[in-house]
């Protein structure tokens, strides 16, 4: 099965940093069985990481030979800018349960959903309260890969407005997946959906994922603009050991605080763009600096006004360390 975007002009492209992607592709390869790429050392921790309540959740979406999913997945699209997951959670909390069961009823037609959605329409509320917190636990896992690929979603931005400078969105959109061919009329995206759309004059959003290198995820019905996330490239160097129970243990030895603070710092960051990383008050983060580097965990650095914060060659060894 395959479906179509009619591509008639140059079309506009924006990019999105949008989270609740790269946790829906996680959560769908990890545990819904469409495996796309992730490593199973991946697959492994983010599965045991989902609770009994999310696991039950996910159930649906792991229906053999099924394409179509209600729009309820994504309730905050990212058409309308950067989704965190922490925001597609609460649209989740928010979403009143009849609007799921209307959802299915747009996707699959009037009456009863198929087999596999029967269990979410019969419990419209404990399926969404399921799904929310599945959401949450594989992010919580996965947050720090997150921000470990800092400087490969900055390159992609930067790739982006290139190319959408430049003029040459064709060649771009025709390499960004194996399951996405730039054809004569536009798109061919296999195993997603099926049938024919326009893209008119809405722009085409891109959404770089952490995901594994066959996932593929597209909203093709959104008024405004369609979007598409795929893995973003260079994405097979973050693929190490698992890095969340190493931050439990690393919490434990430095505190949770300045242990997050440790994982933030992949590459120098000011004294202002870690209080907004971390959402710390300047103060309280000046007091986690001052004893990691009493403990020679990292360095400061003056340059002109700004404090430059970075890891020194011992945090690197003890964050290996942990992650073995």
């Amino acid at each position: 099965m395959q479906s179509e975007l009619i591509i008639g002009s140059a079309p506009q492209l924006s990019i999105s940093i949008s989270t609740n992607l790269t946790a829906l592709a996680m959560l769908a390869d990890a545990l819904a069985g469409r495996r796309r790429g992730l490593p199973e050392l991946w697959r492994r921790a983010v599965g045991a990481r989902v609770g009994p309540l999310g696991h039950e959740a996910v159930r649906p979406l792991s229906a053999p030979g099924t394409t179509l999913a209600p729009d309820s997945l994504v309730p905050r699209s990212p058409a309308g800018g950067d989704v965190s997951v922490q925001a597609q959670i609460t649209a989740l909390q928010d979403l009143p349960p009849d609007a799921l069961v209307k959802d299915l009823e747009r996707t699959y037609g009037p009456g009863a959903p198929p087999p596999h959605w029967r269990a979410a329409a019969d419990r419209p509320a404990h399926w969404l309260r399921g799904y929310a917190s599945a959401l949450a636990d594989v992010w919580n896992a996965t947050e720090p890969l997150w921000k470990r690929a800092r400087p490969l979603l900055d390159r992609e931005v930067e790739r982006v407005g290139v190319t959408t400078v430049r003029g040459g969105p064709e060649l771009l959109l025709g390499a960004i997946s194996d399951r996405m061919v730039y054809g004569e009329r536009g798109l061919v995206v296999s195993d997603v959906g099926g049938g024919t759309y326009e893209l008119g004059d809405r722009r085409i959003v891109l959404v770089p994922m952490l995901a594994g290198r066959d996932a593929l995820i597209i909203g093709l019905d959104d008024p405004d603009a369609i979007w598409i996330a795929y893995p973003v490239p260079g994405a097979d160097s973050l693929w190490r050991r698992p890095v969340a129970p190493a931050v439990d243990e690393l919490s434990a030895l430095v505190g949770p605080v300045r242990a997050d603070l440790l994982c933030a710092l992949d590459q120098p960051m000011t004294m202002s763009m870690l209080a907004t990383d971390m959402k710390i008050a300047p103060s309280g983060l000046t007091y986690h600096c001052d004893r990691l580097r009493a403990g020679r965990l990292i360095t400061r650095e003056r340059r002109g006004r700004e404090v430059w914060i970075a890891r020194t060659h011992r945090a690197e060894e003890l964050l290996e360390l942990f992650r073995r």
